[in-house]
This record gives structure tokens, C-alpha cells and sequence, in this order.
């Protein structure tokens, strides 16, 4: 080929590609996972006492329920998530991505404690189960359960607001 012809090609083709330019990256806003409060929950002693009030969150749909606490940084002492099932089974949970420790308090579909599961610690992937069929979980910041004196037996009564 001869200069002229190879210059000619060499224009066309810088004219014809569009010149790159790099755009910044957009910034990801990191979203911080707040307490929404849908309910309250009471948990009466076997004498009829109520020992704790909470004001819960619920998780009753299969995301919110898969979800849980994971992401938040906080739970402060008078709140709790209450995972609501269809039916009692053997339920089994874990901290994958959850930053804060917990207490795992499994019910019965009478509504009778029948596990409390103290101190879950935070990212442990390691499987938590009830020891009897569950059709509610509820999650607490950890040792309110001993603090408390959470006991097996006791019932718990909940209101959706």
C-alpha cells in the first residue's frame, strides 16, 4: 500500500472509533438497616407474670425470614425479631453476616418457650437448632435471655401493630 492510502486509512479509522473515556465510578451509598416496629410481644412466666415486653420485628415472608437480623449493627435491649412459620418444625438457624451476638428463643405453635439458645455469636456458620418442632423464633440481643430468666415453659403473647 502506498503512505497516502495508508494515512487516509488511518484518519478514517481515528474518526470513525469514538474516543474512550473513562467515567468515575459511581459511589455505592451503603443503606444502613433500621428497626421497623410492627408489633409487641410479651413473655409470661408459668405464675402469669409478664417478665419482658419487646417491641418486634417481624419476619413471616421466606426473604424476610432468610434475612433476619444479618446486616444490622444494632439491636437494643427492648427489641426483637419474631420469625413466624406456616407449621412447627425442627427449625435450624445461623449467623452468617449477622454482626451482633443473640439470644435464639424457640416456640411451639401453643406458643410455649421450648429452647432458648443463649449467645449466638456473630458470623458463626455453624447450624443452631431447636430441640423440639418451632413455628416461631424469637431473636433478642444476647444474654437478655439469662438476664431475664427465660425460661422453658414460659409463653409468649404477640400483637402485630
Amino acid at each position: 500500500m502506498n503512505l497516502k492510502f495508508r494515512i487516509l486509512v488511518l484518519i478514517l479509522a481515528l474518526i470513525g472509533f469514538p474516543q474512550c473515556k473513562q467515567k468515575k465510578p459511581t459511589p455505592v451509598e451503603e443503606k444502613k438497616i433500621t428497626f421497623k416496629k410492627e408489633g409487641y410481644l410479651s413473655i409470661v412466666s408459668n405464675d402469669g407474670y409478664t417478665i419482658a415486653q419487646f417491641e418486634i420485628e417481624i419476619a413471616d415472608t421466606p426473604y424476610d425470614r432468610q434475612t433476619g437480623l444479618m446486616y444490622r449493627d444494632e439491636l437494643t435491649a427492648e427489641k426483637g425479631m419474631l420469625f413466624i412459620f406456616e407449621k412447627s418444625e425442627m427449625r435450624s438457624f445461623y449467623m452468617k453476616n449477622t454482626y451482633i451476638p443473640l439470644d435464639l428463643i424457640f416456640i411451639d405453635h401453643k406458643m410455649n418457650i421450648t429452647h432458648v439458645h443463649s449467645n449466638a455469636k456473630p458470623f458463626e456458620t455453624k447450624s443452631i437448632s431447636s430441640k423440639f418442632p418451632a413455628k416461631y423464633v424469637l431473636e433478642i440481643t444476647a444474654g437478655l435471655s439469662e438476664k431475664l430468666n427465660i425460661k422453658n415453659g414460659m409463653k409468649i403473647n404477640y400483637i402485630r401493630s
